[in-house]
């Protein structure tokens, strides 16, 4: 019986984030507590009347300190560019770094270093780092959703009895599906000039089911870009014997690129949703 898209995409959900989801805080507190020493040693600056002669005075006796002062501008990098009337300068900071200490003071002044450590707008350099850090750990959540969608279908298949490097395979190349079980994949990795690795791969009776799973909760190009992609997939593997490509998907961010994702709605037998898994689609799908 053929499903009716409106009514499968109508129950596409907002989001799926868990407890853990937001803020990833024990990466939080490991990047807080690497840097811990150095900027209770920057500590010692908050208040200072003369903050230029004493962070010379700093970096003098403690070079160390310089790797915590990117981060105080919500930086990764140990290198930061910077320019002004008097010309582009490049910053480095670590202990091997060409930069002379007068330079570094230029930095945190003109930056407005100086300025929030002096001037008591802050009581800790270790508590404004921790703040810091879980503004920049957002930055994380596209790809915590992603991990988020494969944990949960992940769970689905435990769930129909499927066990993990004996029926079910995370993380698997075409090649290594061809070396593993002879079949041949050339149709859909342009005569094995390309190389796709599948989220999961099923290897159940005389078949092989390869699973691409996502979750996007808000709209772009990405979206048009994959179902076209996954519907070239289900067009050249359709005549594959003992293979079928299996495309596990949700999220509002489908609303705005419905056309396209019914487009391989139309030609991808196994293209299914959470509500799917919820209703028991891959204990069907195992036992068919």
């Amino acid at each position: 019986m053929k499903r009716n898209f409106n009514t499968w995409l109508s129950t596409f959900r907002s989001s799926i984030a868990t407890y853990g989801f937001y803020v990833d805080f024990q990466k939080v507190y490991s990047n807080v507590d690497a840097i811990k020493v150095e900027l209770n040693i920057l500590n010692s600056l908050i208040g200072s009347k003369n903050i230029g002669a004493d962070f010379l005075s700093l970096v003098e006796k403690y070079p160390e300190i310089l790797k915590a002062i990117p981060v105080l501008l919500a930086k990764r990098e140990s290198e930061i560019y910077c320019q002004d009337e008097n010309g582009a300068k490049v910053y480095n900071f670590t202990q091997k770094s060409s930069n002379t200490p007068e330079e570094y003071a230029y930095f945190m002044k003109e930056t407005g270093l100086f300025d929030l450590i002096a001037n008591h707008v802050i009581n800790s350099l270790v508590d404004y780092v921790l703040g810091v850090e879980v503004g920049m750990d957002t930055n994380g959540r596209k790809g915590r959703i992603g991990d988020a969608m494969e944990d949960l279908v992940e769970s689905y298949l435990i769930k129909a009895g499927l066990v993990k490097g004996v029926t079910y395979f995370k993380e698997m190349t075409i090649s290594a599906i061809e070396e593993k079980w002879g079949l041949d994949l050339s149709s859909i990795s342009n005569q094995g000039k390309a190389e796709k690795r599948f989220d999961f791969v099923i290897n159940v009776g005389n078949k092989i089911l390869a699973i691409e799973t996502n979750f996007y909760s808000s709209n772009g190009s990405k979206l048009n870009e994959t179902a076209r992609s996954y519907k070239t997939i289900a067009l050249e593997s359709k005549d594959i014997a003992g293979f079928s490509f299996v495309w596990i998907t949700d999220g509002f961010g489908w609303k705005a690129a419905r056309h396209n994702l019914e487009e391989t709605f139309d030609v991808l037998d196994h293209i299914f949703c959470i509500s799917d898994l919820e209703n028991g689609v891959l204990e069907t799908l195992l036992t068919d």
